[in-house]
């Protein structure tokens, strides 16, 4: 036996060490998704350090309770559901494939591991923090919270002299960092097929999303139908790829279907992006005196950042000027003194692949003269991708399917094989134009009407601004 192969077993032994079947040691908490979640002593570990127990103080969907009361489940239980969801997906593997794949019980801990601490380094108010206010105060500089997972399990891992391998460890990191934009090293060509459970950076079929798209439709008092459990119970692998029965391509249809309603009822509801916008202004408005951004630069001053950054501007002392402009948009806020919607529209099909976002320079440029003088600081434009994972591209020809265990073939299947009622684009982007005084909503409305009309020689928005919200005040 080689020396390497020697290490490799050693290593393997030890991460196993590391965990206990016993049923005396588990801890179970109890799910409202999937019922009883067990957790071993060394998992136990890094759940009952301050920086895990910091994500119940981050909600999943960030201001969406503002719109849906429900909505206030936590990073933490979602957490627990993924990393539940990782050990159950890579068990069945192992049952139906266990020796033929090789997986062994240090592939099963550091997948678990991977599904615990995916979103351990997640910013505060969902994706608002990395996607909108960070690329204001940084000049565009690209941040990820996946990127910032892998520097908190380093520091968890040191500041609280958690015992695990380093193999172990730089796996666990891998699978986190697979659907991003991170490279990932020539080690993850073995078993390959592990790092698509947690964050499938392939298809887009994992159990993040598993989780998050059942649990975000039971908090919001919507229906879900796509059955997961079915997914997990038939799935294979194939030349180190996770495969599914052809039979099942309406139901991986539904899985995506069912992601992008959630994003145009819920993570995109027009109230909802407006508290958003504000939120935003009220972040990039307080970075100067509190230096939020700051904290992405170390591990050790990042776990304190969390959702109630809001009430630590709210409850500033009066004297701090600095933060006068954070707490009046905070107060407007909690008294639904909200951005004004104007309008929106989705851009035409044949625009999308060149589209460029809209901005509030944009639309200023289209005001015709009037008695009122719009500025840039006058309004607000969100622009709102809605697609299936993948863009453009249909995620469905990325998956590969078998058509029953007797194969031994990999095969794609397009959408023309299985329906012609299957949408032909797998992308919306809308946009959306708010007034942030209530007494310029006529102003705003108008000179979005004009700048459609020059774009595109239309107005492609579907209804007027009602005669009513334009001479609100």
């Amino acid at each position: 036996m080689g020396a390497c192969h020697k290490e490799e077993l050693r290593l393997s032994h030890t991460f196993s060490n590391a965990s206990s079947r016993d049923r005396r040691v588990l801890k179970h908490v109890h799910d409202n998704v999937h019922g009883n979640i067990y957790l071993d002593p060394f998992f136990m570990k890094f759940v009952d350090t301050e920086q895990f127990q910091r994500l119940r103080d981050l909600r999943q969907l960030g201001l969406a309770h503002m719109v849906y009361p429900g909505a206030v489940h936590s990073r933490f239980e979602h957490s627990l559901g993924v990393y539940w969801l990782a050990g159950d997906a890579v068990q069945k593997l192992h049952y139906f494939q266990g020796s033929e794949l090789g997986i062994d019980h240090f592939d099963m801990q550091t997948v678990k591991l991977a599904g615990l601490l995916h979103d351990i380094g997640h910013g505060p108010f969902s994706h608002l923090f990395e996607r909108e206010f960070l690329p204001l105060v940084h000049n565009g500089a690209k941040w990820s919270h996946e990127e910032m997972s892998v520097k908190m399990i380093d520091y968890i891992v040191d500041e609280h002299n958690i015992e695990i391998d380093p193999s172990g460890l730089k796996r666990v990191k891998e699978m986190i960092l697979a659907s991003s934009e991170t490279k990932l090293s020539n080690s993850t060509r073995e078993k390959r097929f592990l790092y698509d459970i947690v964050a499938n950076g392939r298809n887009g079929i994992d159990v993040d999303k598993f989780d998050y798209i059942v649990r975000d439709s039971r908090a919001c008092g919507l229906g879900c139908n796509f059955d997961f459990h079915r997914l997990m119970e038939m799935m294979r692998v194939m030349d180190d790829e996770i495969c599914y029965r052809s039979k099942d391509y309406l139901t991986i249809h539904k899985l995506f279907a069912t992601r992008a309603d959630l994003f145009r009822t819920v993570y995109t509801h027009a109230k909802i992006k407006a508290i958003e916008l504000m939120v935003v202004d009220a972040l990039v408005s307080a970075n100067g005196d509190l230096n939020i951004s700051s904290y992405i630069n170390d591990p050790a001053e990042y776990w304190k950042l969390d959702d109630t950054i809001l009430k630590t501007i709210e409850t500033a002392p009066d004297q701090e000027q600095e933060l006068k402009k954070s707490r009046e948009l905070i107060r407007r806020i909690r008294r639904r003194d909200l951005y004004r919607f104007c309008n929106e529209y989705a851009v035409p099909k044949d625009k999308l692949e060149h589209f460029k976002n809209v901005t509030p320079a944009d639309i200023i440029c289209s005001q015709k003269a009037s008695g009122v003088d719009l500025k840039e600081e006058d309004l607000a434009v969100s622009n709102v991708k809605i697609d299936l994972t993948r863009g453009m591209n249909n995620p469905l020809q990325s998956i590969k399917f078998f058509k029953d265990y007797d194969s031994e073939e990999k095969i794609s299947i397009s959408d023309e094989q299985v329906s012609h009622l299957l949408p032909g684009c797998c992308q919306d982007m809308i946009v959306r134009v708010y007034s942030k005084k209530p007494e310029l909503v006529e102003a705003v409305s108008e000179a979005f009407e004009n700048f459609q009309l020059k774009t595109y020689g239309i107005k492609t928005q579907v209804h007027e601004t009602p005669e009513k919200k334009k001479r609100r005040r």
